[in-house]
């Protein structure tokens, strides 16, 4: 792209934040490329300065100036159109994926190791998956919201723009209810808590840390965790919830306590800590659980995904029995979140 362009907020995208906004458009852009053009005014909604945080709506203009990046995510004049074979094997693989579906979303239990939207060097990831299922008029089911690449777990689908428009209503407003399940080095204690700070993109290490209030891009950040059964002082089953939704929220806030998530290869950061015995040096966090309205008003979703194989080969070493903790059962640190 060479010139400055100006698009219209859709009616599907009203209330995504900017920075995510420009992801999905234009997914080989940097996070830090986009904080500069931020920071000096050359992005702008409506011709006002705005931030990453900024929520969107409908109608509004996005100022777009030169970007210096390959085919945004939208632009499919130029795109090499799919395989028939490629897009029966990427709707195989969503159909493996699938917990839950009905007419308006698809629960999926993204494995360990997939990509859940494009970037650098990235041929497949989840959201260009999912174009197997794009249907006559061309709409195209709907992320709304990410894991990291590592993570597994359960991640939700919109299959229709309402549904989109719900789902991240209720993300924003907080009325979901989400659970994590980790394995940490050492346990925390107390064996309930509450972690709340401040964190920022460190852009050298692509990594968040702990950032003090008010410092360039920092963003509060509140999780809650309980410790649900440990193998000596050495590992502990967690279980997490984020109240806020940061990047790395949960990796970096593990960190903080002095508690990293196993297999964690950004935020280790234990010297000479030896992994036991027959355990993967694989991240060891699992999206387990998701509580949240159903789009169309009536009733909820409540999801549970399986442990990843790694993550299941650590609990049997250890004689952890997943089947021991009831998903029906309100959590053990429910209480920490209506403080």
């Amino acid at each position: 792209m060479s010139a400055i362009e100006q698009k219209q907020v859709t009616a599907d995208e009203a209330g995504m934040r900017l920075d995510r906004w420009f992801k999905a458009h234009y997914p080989g852009l940097g996070f830090g490329r986009l904080q500069k053009l931020l920071r000096t005014g050359q992005v702008r909604v409506d011709g006002k300065r705005a931030e990453s945080n900024t929520r969107i709506a409908k109608g509004q203009t996005i100022r777009i100036p030169p970007l210096g990046v390959e085919l945004p995510a939208d632009d499919k004049k130029n795109a090499r159109p799919k395989s028939t074979k490629l897009i029966a094997d990427d709707r195989k693989a969503i159909e493996d994926m699938l917990l839950f579906e009905d007419n308006h979303v698809m629960v999926l239990n993204k494995p360990a190791g997939l990509a859940v939207q494009g970037g650098s060097g990235l041929k497949r990831h989840l959201d260009g998956m999912l174009e197997a299922y794009t249907d006559r008029k061309g709409n195209k089911p709907r992320l709304v919201h990410r894991l990291d690449r590592e993570t597994s777990g359960i991640i939700l689908v919109a299959r229709t723009r309402q549904a989109a428009q719900e789902l991240t209503k209720a993300f924003r407003h907080r009325n979901t209810r989400k659970i994590y399940w980790a394995m940490l080095a050492g346990v925390p204690k107390p064996f309930q808590g509450r972690i709340s700070t401040f964190l920022a993109r460190n852009e050298g290490e692509e990594r968040m840390q702990v950032a003090r209030q008010g410092d360039d891009d920092a963003q509060h950040a509140v999780s809650l965790y309980s410790v649900f059964e440990k193998s000596g002082q050495k590992l502990s089953w967690v279980t997490m919830k984020p109240v806020t939704g940061r990047t790395h929220q949960l990796r970096a806030h593990a960190a903080h306590i002095g508690h990293p998530i196993i297999g964690d290869d950004k935020y280790f950061n234990i010297e000479n800590w030896e992994l036991p015995g027959g355990i993967q040096n694989r991240l060891h966090l699992l999206a387990r659980r998701i509580v949240i309205p159903h789009p169309s008003g009536h009733g909820q979703i409540d999801v549970s995904a399986p442990l990843p194989p790694h993550m299941q080969q650590t609990w049997n070493l250890l004689g952890f029995d997943a089947t021991d903790y009831d998903p029906e059962v309100d959590d053990p640190d429910d209480s920490l979140n209506k403080r």
